[in-house]
């Protein structure tokens, strides 16, 4: 698949001179470790197991290098996820992921196997509400997922990022066609206007009494493997990739013990704005006993239709980026950038780390760095990442 590297400037002034006509798209209701994560082991384990001061640099390196996961190796058939950094199956670490459209207003809830996803990304849209971008690596046993929606191209951008397969149904096509029909992008994309290498044997409709028919369609698996096959694309990751994030190793947890706390944590604050958060209003509750944050909104909790189980992840991420709405402001059609450098919040373990995020080129993922310029280590699991409009960043909060 080829990659592209974009300019922010040219981006920008290409998106502001681009006409705003929605068609195609149906009706719309490191290495340096600061602090380094602690072993799980008892104090007396600690103790026995850290090196005496005596010893040499090596020791330490060794240390160091086994606190995250750097080289991935296969263990029984197994290796540890590029998008979780837990053990799963060797075939399906290797095999790029799938980036699901899914929307997120209320008159469509509940959405149906989002909770198998290993990377949620979450963007305001036109209107302020929120759209979703699911990542799925596990996605064997699972039938369908959805509903799917329409495309924005800074989802897009996210998607190259991590080297995935981008599945959308409709599109913006004034921001979209183009990228979507060239060989920048393996998109599997429902065949309607603006979309010119359609893949229709991946969706179908599901029947959904009192839904409007925008969120009624699905993609299915067995579909989305026939339309790769036929399409030829690359069924690993490119060579080099080097996953979604810097993740903790089996035995030590990112702790973060000097840092604040914060374990109810809200992307958009407590009341109504146009952040495209303030409608929903989700919020992130972290339980310290198994060591997940729970989501809410909509003044309830999000939860899977395939198995009734709240949604829940071991991180979440702010990822505070500029943008604009484009001419003619009357769609609302906004435009975030996803390279270059800004402010990055990371909550793990009930802690809060501010720093920023950095990404050189759109076929790069984002990567995330503390105050003194180590790259943040999150546990192990599931990661929400949330765009915030720097325009709106005075409403998110935590405490």
């Amino acid at each position: 698949m080829k990659k592209i590297k974009l300019l922010t400037a040219v981006l920008l002034t290409a998106c502001a001179l681009a006409g705003c006509g929605q068609q195609g798209e149906e009706p719309t209701g490191a290495t340096g470790l600061d602090p380094q994560p602690i072993p799980i082991e008892s104090e007396t384990e600690q103790e026995s197991q850290t090196p005496e001061s005596t010893e040499d640099a090596s020791s330490e390196e060794n240390v160091a290098a086994t606190a995250t996961i750097v080289d991935r190796t296969v263990v029984d058939g197994k290796m540890q996820s590029y998008l979780t950094g837990e053990w799963k199956d060797e075939a399906v670490v290797r095999r790029r992921s799938m980036a699901v459209m899914i929307p997120n207003n209320k008159p469509i809830m509940p959405q149906y196997g989002i909770s198998q996803a290993s990377i949620i990304y979450e963007a305001p849209v036109e209107g302020r509400m929120t759209r979703l971008m699911a990542f799925f690596e596990d996605y064997d046993n699972l039938d369908h997922i959805g509903p799917v929606r329409s495309s924005r191209d800074y989802y897009v951008f996210e998607a190259m990022g991590l080297d995935a397969i981008y599945c959308n149904w409709g599109l913006a096509v004034p921001f979209v066609e183009e990228l979507l029909k060239s060989d920048q992008v393996d998109n599997i994309s429902q065949a309607v206007s603006g979309i010119h290498n359609p893949s229709p044997e991946a969706f179908d409709r599901i029947d959904r009494p009192g839904y409007k028919i925008e969120y009624t369609g699905y993609m299915f698996i067995d579909g989305y493997n026939k339309a790769v096959e036929r399409h030829g694309y690359d069924k690993e990751y490119a060579p080099g990739f080097r996953g979604a994030f810097l993740f903790a190793n089996d035995g030590h947890r990112a702790e973060y013990a000097d840092k604040p706390d914060a374990v109810k944590v809200y992307p958009g604050g407590t009341s109504s704005n146009n952040s495209g958060y303030g409608n929903a209003r989700p919020v992130f509750e972290y339980n310290a006993e198994d060591g997940l944050y729970y989501r809410y909104q909509y003044d309830g909790k999000q939860y899977d239709e395939m198995n009734n189980e709240q949604l829940t992840v071991s991180n979440v991420v702010f990822k505070v980026c500029d943008g604009l709405v484009r001419e003619p402001i009357k769609n609302d059609y906004m435009f975030f950038e996803t390279h270059g450098s800004n402010e990055a919040y990371v909550f793990t373990n009930g802690k809060v780390i501010k720093g920023t995020w950095t990404r050189e080129n759109v076929d790069e993922p984002t990567r995330y760095y503390d105050e003194d310029g180590n790259e943040i280590v999150l546990n192990q699991g599931k990661t929400w990442v949330c765009n915030i409009w720097s325009d709106y960043k005075e409403y998110m909060s935590w405490e």
